[in-house]
Formats: C-alpha cells, sequence, structure tokens
C-alpha cells in the first residue's frame, strides 16, 4: 500500500471522528445542562467530562471501523480500480504475474487520480443535533424550580433514539471453487462479480451492518436461494452451469440493490493440427517405405495423454475399392494443454502398394467430466502411384518443352533505341553496335509479323546450297551480310512474295526424298499463306499497313547499321501507321446473304391478351417480427412510459439462446424496474432492444400521391386506347 491510499485512508478517519463528535457533543452538552438543573454544578460537571468521554470513545471507535475491508470496498467502488483493490494489501510474492501485473495497474491509477474516500459532511444531523441540545438546554435553564415540581427527565438522561436503519451489505466474501479436471486452485474474492469456469461451486459469505430478518439471492430467470444465518455470517452455494445475474434480497430491504453478473466460461473442445505432412494430399515416391506423422493438440485445459491413430488403407481402382481400417494408441508429449504426437507408418506393415491410398485422422481427448469431448484431426492422404503413373511421368519428362517466341513491340523498339543513344558515350564503339545490330533484328522480327498479314513469307527459311554455275545471289556466302541490309533486294523479294524458290519441280535435278516435310510442301502447297487468306483489309487499311511496313524496313537498316539516331524518325513513323491500322474499320463478308421474311406491320399489336394477367405485382405488407418488443421499443423513448417489463423478461426468456449477450439486456430490465423515474435507464434499455430486435427484410416503398399535374398525365394515359 503506497503513501497516497494510506493518506487517504487516515482523513477519512479523521473525518469519521470529526462527524462523530461534532454529533456527540451538543448532546453532551445538553445533558450537563439537565444535570446542573436537577443536581448542581460538580454533578453537570462529572456529567460533562463523562459524556466527553464517551462522545470521544464513540468517535474513535467508529473511526476505527473504516478498517481495510472498508478500504477495499471504497477503492472498489471506483472504475479505474476494476474491483481488485484487494491486491493492493496482499503479499507480492503470493500472487501470481496477472494478479501483480493488475496490482501495478491499480497502483498507477491509484497514484493518477486517487478517490475521495472520506464520507461526506451530515449537515442535516448535526443542526438537527445542535438544535434538539439547544432546546433541551432551554428547557432545563428556564423550567421553574419548586418542591411539587417534576423533573424533566426524571433518573439518568440518555441520548435520544436514532430512528431503525435498512441494512447494509459490509463485507462480501465469494469462494469459487473450479472443477478438479481444469487444474484451477480455489481462490477467494470480495466482489461478488466474477467470471468462472462452467461447473463451478460458489461459496457466498455476506456481513450487514443490521441482522435482517431473512435474505436470499435472486437470480434473473426467477430462481431463489436463501441464505443460512451463521453467526453474523449468511452464507450460501450454487454450482455454476449457466450465466446469470443477481442480487442480494433481504427483509428488511437493503439500501443498496445493485445487480451482480457472473459470467460462466464453458469448456471448449480441443484443437488438432496437422503439423507433416504440410498438405493433404502427399504423392508418393516410388519406392517410399515408411510416411511420418505428426500432429499438435491444445485445449485450454488440457488434452489426454493418449489418442487414437486411425488408419485406412483403400485398395483398388474403379468400383473395385476396398478399405481395410487399423487403430494405433500414440501417447503424446508436452504439457497438457498442448501435446505433440508423432508416429511413423511402416507402409509394408500396413500392405500399401503401388496405386494405393493411405488415409490417417487423429482422434484426441481432453480431461472434461463426467464426459470428454473428443475432436478429430483433418485427414491427410498418401497416393502411393502406380507403374503406369510413373512411366506417363517419366514420358512427360522426355518431352522437349518449347517457349514460345517473345516479340518486342514497336513501341518497345523505340525506347530500347532511346535507351541506347544515351548509353553511346559510356559503351565502346563495338558494343554499341553489336546493341544496335540486336535492336535492329528485333526490327525485322517485328516486320515479319506484320508482314503476314499483306501475304508476305518468312525470311529464314531452309534453301538448297548454291552451285557454280548458279548466277551469284544473296544466298552466298559473299552476299550474306548484304543480305540483311540490302533494302531493295530483299524487299522486292518480300513484296514479289517468293523467297528465291520454285513451287514446281526441283531445279537442281535431285529427286525428292520421301518422308521429307520441305519436299510434300513444295510439291502439294505452299509453305506461306495466302493475302486473302489470313484476312479480309480494306485496301485503305492494306496500304497503311504497307507503309507501316516500309517505314520498319528503313528503321532496321539504320540499326543494323549502327545508327539509332537515323532510325528513329523511320520507327515514329511505322508507330504512327500501326496505330491508324489498330483503329481502322475491318469488313468481314458473310458467305451466304440472310434471307429474312418482310414484317407485317399490320400484325402488329393485334394479340388475344385475354388470358394475359396484369403485371403487377401484389404487394403484402410484411409484419414486423416481435409485435410486442417493438411496442415496448417505441414505448420506452418517452421517458414518462410504463412499459410492460414482465412480458418484457417472457420474451427475454424464450429468446435467450439467439441473442447475443442477453445479462445486458436483463440487468437493463432490472435497472428500469428497480428505478422506474430513470431517464437513463429507459434509453439504456431502449438500446439494448435495438441490438436484440430482428431486422425486417426491404419492402418496396410506397409511391407518392401525384399532383394535379401528374393526375392529369395519368388520366390521359387511360384514356388513350
Amino acid at each position: 500500500m503506497n503513501a497516497a491510499i494510506q493518506d487517504a485512508w487516515q482523513r477519512a478517519r479523521r473525518r469519521q471522528w470529526w462527524i462523530t463528535t461534532l454529533l456527540a457533543v451538543p448532546v453532551a452538552l445538553a445533558i450537563s445542562a439537565v444535570a446542573w438543573r436537577l443536581a448542581g454544578f460538580n454533578a453537570a460537571t462529572v456529567v460533562l467530562l463523562l459524556t466527553l468521554l464517551i462522545s470521544v470513545g464513540v468517535a474513535t471507535w467508529r473511526a476505527r471501523r473504516l478498517d481495510r475491508q472498508w478500504l477495499v470496498r471504497r477503492l472498489d467502488d471506483h472504475p479505474a480500480v476494476q474491483d481488485s483493490a484487494d491486491l493492493l494489501f496482499a503479499i507480492p510474492a503470493a500472487l501470481s504475474p496477472l494478479q501483480q501485473r493488475q496490482r501495478v495497474h491499480v497502483a498507477a491509477a491509484l497514484q493518477s487520480r486517487m478517490p475521495e474516500l472520506r464520507p461526506r459532511w451530515p449537515g442535516r444531523w448535526v443542526l438537527a443535533s445542535v438544535i434538539t441540545s439547544v432546546v433541551m438546554i432551554a428547557l432545563a435553564l428556564g423550567w421553574p424550580r419548586g418542591q411539587n415540581a417534576t423533573p424533566l427527565f426524571p433518573g439518568t438522561a440518555a441520548p435520544p433514539a436514532t430512528p431503525a436503519q435498512p441494512p447494509q451489505l459490509r463485507s462480501a466474501r465469494l469462494e469459487i471453487t473450479a472443477p478438479a479436471y481444469t487444474g484451477q486452485a480455489a481462490r477467494v474474492q470480495s466482489a461478488l462479480d466474477g467470471k468462472v469456469p462452467q461447473d463451478s461451486r460458489l461459496h457466498w459469505s455476506l456481513r450487514f451492518s443490521a441482522q435482517p430478518q431473512t435474505a436470499t439471492l435472486q437470480f434473473h430467470d426467477g430462481q431463489r436461494i436463501a441464505l443460512a444465518r451463521d453467526g453474523e455470517q449468511w452464507t450460501a452455494q450454487w454450482t455454476a452451469t449457466r450465466p446469470a445475474l443477481y442480487r442480494v434480497v433481504t427483509e428488511p430491504a437493503l439500501r443498496d440493490t445493485r445487480l451482480y453478473r457472473l459470467d460462466v466460461v464453458p469448456d471448449r473442445p480441443p484443437v488438432v493440427r496437422v503439423i507433416a505432412p504440410d498438405r493433404s494430399l502427399v504423392l508418393g515416391t516410388p519406392g517410399q517405405r515408411q510416411w511420418p506423422l505428426q500432429f499438435e493438440a491444445t485445449d485450454d485445459y488440457g488434452v489426454v495423454a493418449t489418442a487414437q491413430l486411425k488408419v485406412t488403407l483403400a485398395q483398388g481402382s474403379g468400383e473395385n475399392i476396398t478399405f481395410r481400417e487399423q487403430t494405433f494408441g500414440l501417447t503424446g508429449t508436452g504439457p497438457a494443454t498442448q501435446r505433440r504426437f508423432a508416429r511413423t507408418l511402416d507402409l509394408a506393415a500396413l500392405g500399401a502398394t503401388e496405386g494405393n491410398d493411405v488415409i490417417a485422422q487423429l482422434t484426441v481427448r481432453d480431461t472434461h467430466t463426467p464426459t470428454a469431448q473428443s475432436t478429430q484431426s483433418s485427414s491427410v492422404i498418401l497416393r502411393l502411384p502406380s507403374a503406369a503413373e510413373i512411366q506417363g511421368t517419366d514420358m512427360e519428362g522426355m518431352v522437349k518443352k518449347t517457349l514460345p517466341a517473345y516479340f518486342r513491340s514497336q513501341r518497345q523498339i523505340i525506347i530500347d533505341a532511346e535507351a541506347l543513344i544515351k548509353q553511346r558515350r559510356q559503351l565502346p564503339a563495338e558494343e554499341f553496335v553489336k546493341r544496335s545490330d540486336a535492336i535492329g533484328v528485333d526490327q525485322r522480327i517485328l516486320r515479319l509479323r506484320y508482314g503476314q498479314f499483306l501475304g508476305e513469307e518468312s525470311e529464314g527459311g531452309a534453301k538448297p546450297p548454291p552451285t557454280s554455275d548458279a548466277l551469284p545471289t544473296s544466298d552466298t556466302p559473299a552476299a550474306a551480310h548484304d543480305d540483311d541490309h540490302d533494302h531493295d533486294g530483299e524487299h522486292a523479294q518480300a513484296q514479289a512474295g517468293h523467297d528465291d524458290h520454285d513451287h514446281g519441280a526441283p531445279t537442281d535435278g535431285s529427286a525428292p526424298v520421301f518422308g521429307s516435310a520441305t519436299d510434300v510442301l513444295s510439291e502439294y502447297g505452299h509453305t506461306h499463306d495466302h493475302a486473302e487468306a489470313a484476312t479480309l483489309l480494306d485496301p485503305k487499311t492494306r496500304a497503311t499497313l504497307k507503309a507501316a511496313l516500309d517505314q520498319m524496313w528503313s528503321s532496321e537498316g539504320e540499326l543494323r547499321q549502327g545508327q539509332p539516331e537515323r532510325a528513329l524518325p523511320y520507327a515514329y513513323k511505322a508507330l504512327g501507321f500501326i496505330k491508324e491500322v489498330q483503329q481502322a474499320e475491318r469488313i468481314y463478308l458473310a458467305r451466304v446473304g440472310p434471307e429474312l421474311p418482310p414484317i407485317d406491320e399490320s400484325r402488329r399489336m393485334s394479340g388475344d391478351r385475354a388470358d394475359l394477367a396484369s403485371r403487377t405485382l401484389p404487394l403484402r405488407a410484411l409484419e414486423a417480427p416481435d409485435q410486442a418488443i417493438v411496442q415496448v421499443w417505441q414505448q420506452l423513448a418517452d421517458p414518462a412510459s410504463a412499459p410492460d417489463l414482465d412480458a418484457l423478461t417472457l420474451w427475454l426468456r424464450r429468446n435467450e439462446a439467439r441473442l447475443p449477450d442477453p445479462l445486458s439486456l436483463a440487468a437493463a430490465i432490472e435497472t428500469l424496474r428497480i428505478t422506474a423515474d430513470c431517464a437513463d435507464c429507459h434509453q439504456a434499455l431502449r438500446a439494448q432492444l435495438w441490438r436484440a430486435l430482428l431486422r425486417p427484410l426491404p419492402q418496396v416503398p410506397r409511391r407518392s400521391a401525384p399532383d394535379a399535374m401528374g393526375q392529369r398525365y395519368l388520366d390521359a394515359l387511360e384514356a388513350t386506347p
């Protein structure tokens, strides 16, 4: 306990001492005045000293009644303490890490903002004591002396009796004994609210400022548990099987009738996770003999150390599949709340062969009593490949897979050329020419791709070797380099569409080779596409595309010669022509024109509509769910209204299962039942009901009534034939 709490506690005791003293001193003076009137000055002095000593003693006793339990209750009334004030007075070594952390949090909260612990000044009682004493002193001093005078207060004077006060809960002790399977030790708390495990045993011990005639615990569902008196304590026991709200009810009634909440935490079933393998379907390898398995089971209180591993062997194919199950017992390792189970299956011992499936599933149980909860893991499957599947896999590995060629776009060629121009100073001359030539090759490939739409043939195909009597052509080694750069010769060949070969018989006199793809194509067909077979382009589009190819040819020639600056204007023009071609209209002609019958306008809107129903959809008013509850919700909008809380309580008991937080709604109902004139309680209950109401289905909004002009328009539509 820090110094701030100690200081506030001492101030509260001093305030209580002074309150008692101020209430007792006027009474002592009045008694002394009566004694002086009856017995003289000496007797009055003795009475005054005795009454002052008694007043001081009563004040000290009342100040000491503000003990540690009173301090804990007063601190718990502060929201920042969170009903954890008793941790400040406990031994730190005996607290758990969570309790120590809560203790530090509460101490910091009190250090920043210490609540007012001093009792309020009873101004009315002090005023009444002073007035009563003054009246008694005046009567004592003014009463006439005489032999036959009857004393005003015969015998020993005593302070006036205070009216009977209603009982008040002075101290509370709630002992929580969790079920044995949870492994939690019994704990004791001074707060009557709490969160306990399901099936916990609760034991109440209550003390009151004045002993009531009867005392009970009244729950929100109507259950009542009578408190038995044991000396000054009232005790009761209950098994927490469900969440509940309750209050302490006494006869006569308590001054404080607050509600207490008990949240019951159910025991959840265990959770099983597959660690190995890392996927649900595992494809086995040829010759595999073992299959390692590993699982992890977690539970809030504990998992049984033994688990059952069910292994199913599926054999056969098609409709002739047989299953054989085997069960193995596994022993887990690790703490009870997180155990691991491992097993390596011997496939030969299981009888698994090629083409079989091995299915494994683990079943674990927790320590819940009297009936344990069990959970099964997801199934993991090991599929052993058959001989046919292995052979098919090997054949797939022998097939050579070729990726499709990647063609650069005209825009990318321009970007590469501009980037190369910027790097001219950093690159050697040979490297610069080499890169420019590579860009020219990309330009050539792109030109050939677009040339296919005009019926041009592919370049670079197989050609017969040159002979000594043949004229020098671009295919000879001497002209090999010029073939790549000669604009006129190659362009002329591309436009002519011949590519230095003939579609007739071989000119070299050699006989065709049987099975040769080149000879078959040269004899029975063409190796290039026809211009009209690819697509039908209008003459304007063909001319634009031909102009783009010419610009590509010029750009390619400059790039191949290492002049990207001179190639950029041609490349830009080619890009512009390509954009025009992309935006051009293409004409697709149908082989046979459609011959549709003419439309007979005289038959229009002349059909028989005798059996046709109205297309107006019937609108049925949707009844709002829970009409009685909707009415209560509407009534709560007026603080002066008196909603039917009994009907609302019955509805809550019937629909408690579907509500997310029924205890909060029950608490709001009970609070309004006690304080019916509380406007904030009306709004709190209304907010809770809004969360509990079912949302109505969306409806078609009603059309607003038309005005005079709109009505004339509708009448005109109906009058029109």
